[in-house]
């Protein structure tokens, strides 16, 4: 029988028939959860360059941070489930999920895999009730697509270690306890775990920013930080143990946009249905519905990818090329709709209290953080060719 199709919640091809009972009971407790908590007031929230800081425990409980990692009381959450929580809450605001997925995939799991035991039993705990709130220090002003240029170092002497450097456009930077930074050493880029209240270190809340406004960005600064060796993750291993970080990220950042995406076709759907021009509603006009059949094509095609992306990950296959694919494809075409559905509604589309303009904002910055489209687009074009062209 077929479904009623709801713009609202697109699912053209009925994939939610291919999902487990415990997925669709993710999706369905994190969508009422932020459609009460969050949706009434995240026009304010971004409109003030404010992060609802109350809701990070109320994400703890739900079980919400960390949720794909196992172990230490972690909810070990199979990688579809998680990646649509993820989706349910950038449904809402980029800056959500961006939260969700920065304590859970770039400061989680790399104490999770790179930590010692008592880096994990001290740590991971803490930062799935959301008691504590963590960052992942590995952008640098001068680095961008190039993280191997950094500059920070950390120097071993006398059993401990002196960090000296900086880090930019950092998540959650201004709010966390902990930071995962990745330091040049005598043995090649290594991480380290540093308290933020460890003398020598500030941090610097980054303003003024038109997108991800309801997420906190900040600039880290480390000038002579004493850390103790204990704070070297040990397993950490040269770049490639960062990148693998940016790949557990990205891979929700995949999931993450559809729904920014679905928010923008259901509210553009909705509202031509409503909108009357030239004495009947625009929902009946061939330019729109064209529009709209593009953009749904193109969100199912997301759908499918992300779908699919899952399954290899639950089957531990999924490779970090594939992953850029994802990534790539799912930020470019969130970002496409988001513009074309802000077209459909005219002038009301940069009004705050509709949500398309505010994702398009948004979705500016997620196709570019944690690898821009073009770097993934190299990404998939060295899979193709055998050639590396950055």
């Amino acid at each position: 029988m077929k479904v009623p199709f709801n713009p609202l919640y697109p699912d053209f091809l009925n994939l939610n028939s291919l999902l487990s009972a415990e997925q669709l009971l993710v999706t369905q407790t994190v969508r009422e959860f932020v459609t009460k908590e969050l949706a009434p007031h995240i026009s304010s929230y971004f409109r003030n360059e404010e992060f609802p800081q109350s809701i990070i425990p109320k994400l703890g409980e739900l079980g919400l941070l960390g949720a794909n990692l196992s172990g230490y009381g972690l909810p070990a959450m199979d990688n579809i489930a998680y990646g649509l929580l993820l989706k349910e809450l950038e449904r809402i605001d980029s800056g959500l999920r961006s939260f969700a997925s920065v304590q859970g995939g770039l400061v989680m799991f790399p104490i999770h895999r790179y930590g010692s035991e008592e880096q994990k039993t001290t740590w991971l705990p803490r930062l799935a009730r959301g008691s504590s709130v963590g960052c992942f220090g590995l952008t640098e002003a001068d680095g961008g697509s190039d993280p191997g240029a950094m500059k920070t170092t950390a120097e071993l002497s006398a059993n401990q270690w002196l960090l000296n450097g900086s880090k930019m456009w950092i998540t959650n930077g201004s709010i966390a306890d902990i930071a995962v930074v990745w330091a040049q050493t005598t043995e090649g880029i290594r991480g380290f775990l540093v308290p933020l209240a460890t003398p020598g270190v500030s941090v610097k809340k980054m303003s003024g920013k038109l997108s991800m406004r309801a997420s906190i960005t900040s600039e880290l600064y480390f000038d002579r930080v004493s850390l103790p060796h204990s704070a070297l993750l040990p397993k950490s291993d040269g770049l490639k143990s960062a990148l693998s970080c940016l790949t557990q990220a990205r891979y929700g950042i995949a999931w993450g946009v559809l729904g920014a995406a679905e928010a923008c076709f259901g509210e553009a759907t909705n509202y031509v249905k409503d909108r009357i021009l030239f004495g009947e509603p625009l929902a009946g006009k061939q330019l729109i519905q064209r529009k709209l059949a593009i953009m749904l094509s193109r969100l199912t095609q997301g759908q499918l990818l992300a779908l699919r992306v899952g399954q290899l990950k639950n089957n531990d296959e999924l490779q970090f090329d594939q992953v850029s694919l994802a990534k790539q494809n799912n930020c470019e075409l969130a970002l496409d709709i988001a513009r074309n559905c802000r077209d459909i509604l005219g002038a009301n589309g940069i009004m705050d209290e509709y949500v398309v303009m505010r994702h398009l904002c948004n979705l500016e910055t997620v196709i570019t953080y944690e690898g821009t489209n073009d770097i993934h687009l190299l990404i998939i074009g060295a899979a193709i060719t055998g050639r590396n062209a950055f």
